[in-house]
């Protein structure tokens, strides 16, 4: 039972944390710059960890900016104020997700360029081969390890677990908590002390300063991300924007 709630919280987490590092706030919002080997690093990193579940840096990095652009209005890519349940958000950010990555539909001009791009990693992650070899995996280890077979109801956690970061963040972070400013939106804060999702439910504090790497703003909330990007940031592997 134990290696197997070790895994899955480092699935968890690692995934989460390359999603809010690499994706969210380097591709989508350049609040710091590395140089070519450490983004390639960690766009591999992206790559192992969401696994089955891998999300493109450009299709996520356009969608994320639109959201901004957009926020909680009709042209929002997942705002849940206008679709019933999770589910349906979830579908509605596949489609727009694989009209981007597919180039069936082009960006505003706004919302192009300045993201990482690595054509074979893309490649190599958007098969279905490349997913159900490891889903593969995952069934695999719980083969191995799992004690009961109930644990075996976590598996499809593993296989979404990209889009379900996402979905938890743009339903929750735009529906419950509090509210620290009037961003003319409904984003919220879910958790004051966010290690559940690493800081992406400071929804409310983000939408407020979408270039500020700290996403918590008052003196009682934590983000958890923000002490690694400022060791990762002394460690010069990233140099953080001045704004």
């Amino acid at each position: 039972m134990t290696i197997i709630l070790i895994f899955f919280l480092a699935h968890w987490f690692l995934s989460l944390f390359f999603q809010t590092f690499f994706l969210h706030r380097y591709a989508s919002h350049k609040m710091f710059k590395m140089n070519f080997f450490w983004e390639r690093f960690f766009y591999m990193g992206t790559f192992l960890a969401q696994g089955a579940s891998f999300l493109n840096p450009r299709a996520y990095a356009i969608m994320h900016r639109m959201h901004h652009a957009y926020s909680d209005t009709e042209k929002d890519p997942h705002s849940p104020h206008f679709i019933k349940d999770v589910w349906g958000l979830m579908i509605q950010t596949k489609n727009i997700y694989f009209n981007y990555l597919k180039h069936k539909t082009e960006p505003e001009p706004q919302f192009r360029d300045r993201y990482p791009t690595w054509p074979i990693i893309d490649r190599i992650g958007d098969l279905w081969f490349t997913r159900i070899c490891f889903i593969g995996l995952y069934i695999a280890f719980y083969i191995l390890f799992a004690p009961h077979w109930l644990f075996f109801l976590l598996l499809p956690l593993h296989f979404l677990m990209g889009p379900l970061h996402g979905a938890i963040v743009n339903w929750c972070g735009h529906k419950y908590g509090y509210s620290n400013f009037d961003n003319h939106d409904h984003s919220r804060n879910t958790l004051p002390i966010d290690f559940l999702m690493l800081g992406e439910l400071f929804q409310n504090n983000h939408h407020k300063k979408p270039n500020d790497v700290n996403f918590a703003q008052k003196w009682w909330e934590i983000d958890p991300s923000y002490p690694v990007i400022k060791v990762l940031h002394w460690m010069r592997v990233i140099k953080l924007r001045k704004d």
